[in-house]
């Protein structure tokens, strides 16, 4: 069996005393990555077959638990966890820290257990413990359809035990293997004329190739190539708005499948993406200007484009961490991390609650206190003019408001801006 990991995981080994699990964690896992409460016990008293200090023993290993997650270090709990209220506060420590929660359940038949107790050298487990434990077990199997793993794998024998393979898998918003230079380009909002002319500046050289039904866009039309190999990074909302959203979609779909370009999921895709896939939304006026235009094209473009949005990232980190790009921003507590909260706030923002007076929520400036090590690059909320604020830097310069569209190079930290040839869509309140 190939048991798939996210690099970031809270892994608990669930089974039954003398199981396998501490040789199950040795063998897939780093001695620094495996959590096991008998060490916590021996640490107390240096023994861990003393039963007595489980409670202290246990505090202490939430305590490493926590600060691995909050360091952003997978964790393996080595513990029996056969009883729901013990994995309880371990999988709330998993969603406080966005992190994905795996369950490895050690199914043996209960006969695997009195054979092993049998053959080891101490006698401090009777068999009436290992009983209760395998009790217990049974009855988390059921309880464990309402807790919040992300992944549950049951080994249900010795030989399945034994073919386990442990596949780490990265994160979707794990690039900090790529350094750059990088292009990040604010929100676009359907302004294609605006983003041809940037990229031009900015140094790419497009082709666009014949389409014998331009109403169709099912094929591949825009290379884009750039001669010293940087790469376009957009942090969302292409669509809405604007006039040209269709030919946005193709052209940013085309430089992502050529790897010229990366792109983060924007609040305006989502919501876009979950109307194409059938759900209910609220129409409104951004959103009714991408349908009508969509509408003109096929069943199977649209379809490619609900297919595109789908795989795309809340955030990436890049360059060794040096470098996240979200939509509407992210804090350095979720950087790296996946979960509904992590997309919230990279779609959103922060808001407080409250409305100003054309009805629009205020958003709290998490800028203002940000402290952390990664420049963080976003757009979402308009800025007239886009400016550094603490390691941070917003440029979603309005471009379909009658604006201007803005990239930022990177490393080189340089603003290159266009203004838009007209005012696409009039906002709710005066942006300028």
């Amino acid at each position: 069996m190939q048991i798939n990991i996210p690099e970031l995981s809270l892994i608990l080994l669930i089974g039954v005393s003398s199981s396998g699990k501490s040789s199950f964690a040795n063998q897939h896992f780093k001695a620094t990555e495996v959590v096991s409460s008998d060490h916590c016990r021996a640490l107390i008293c240096d023994d861990e077959n003393i039963q007595w200090v489980t409670k202290d023993a246990f505090e202490i290993l939430h305590l490493i638990v926590e600060k691995r997650l909050i360091a952003g270090k997978l964790t393996v709990v080595d513990a029996t966890n056969v009883h729901s209220e013990a994995r309880k506060s371990l999988l709330k420590l998993g969603r406080k820290y966005h992190v994905a929660r795996i369950a490895i359940i050690f199914n043996l038949p209960q006969q695997v257990y009195f054979e092993r107790h049998a053959q080891r050298l101490d006698r401090h487990f009777d068999v009436s413990v290992i009983q209760q434990q395998y009790y217990y077990l049974q009855k988390s199997l059921f309880e464990m359809k309402q807790e919040r793993f992300k992944h549950k794998f049951f080994l249900n024998s010795v030989a399945e035990v034994d073919a386990v393979k442990i596949n780490r898998i990265h994160l979707t918003n794990n690039l900090k293997r790529e350094t750059g230079p990088f292009d990040i380009i604010g929100d676009v909002h359907g302004c294609f004329d605006e983003l041809i002319e940037l990229l031009g500046q900015l140094g790419y050289k497009i082709e666009k190739s014949a389409v014998e039904n331009p109403k169709d866009f099912l094929t591949h039309v825009y290379t884009v190539k750039h001669p010293q190999n940087r790469k376009v990074i957009f942090v969302g909302d292409l669509v809405d708005r604007g006039a040209k959203i269709p030919e946005v979609i193709r052209l940013v779909m085309d430089m992502v499948y050529d790897k010229v370009a990366l792109c983060i999921l924007g609040n305006h895709e989502n919501k876009l993406m979950r109307k194409l896939k059938g759900n209910k939304v609220k129409i409104t006026p951004s959103l009714e200007k991408s349908l009508q235009q969509l509408a003109n094209y096929s069943v199977e473009f649209q379809q490619q484009i609900r297919s595109f949005f789908n795989k795309l990232p809340d955030h990436y980190m890049l360059d060794k961490g040096k470098l996240a790009v979200a939509h509407a921003g992210i804090i350095e507590d979720l950087q790296g991390r996946h979960s509904n909260a992590v997309q919230a706030f990279t779609l959103f923002g922060k808001t407080t609650g409250k409305f100003d007076e054309f009805g629009l929520p205020i958003r709290h400036n998490w800028a203002a206190d940000y402290q952390g090590y990664a420049t963080v690059v976003y757009g979402h909320t308009v800025v007239a003019e886009a400016e550094w604020q603490n390691n941070t830097i917003c440029i979603d310069t309005g471009c379909v408001f009658g604006g201007k569209l803005t990239a930022l190079r990177y490393p080189e930290k340089e603003l290159i801006s266009v203004a838009a040839k007209q005012i696409y869509h009039q906002p709710v309140k005066p942006m300028f």
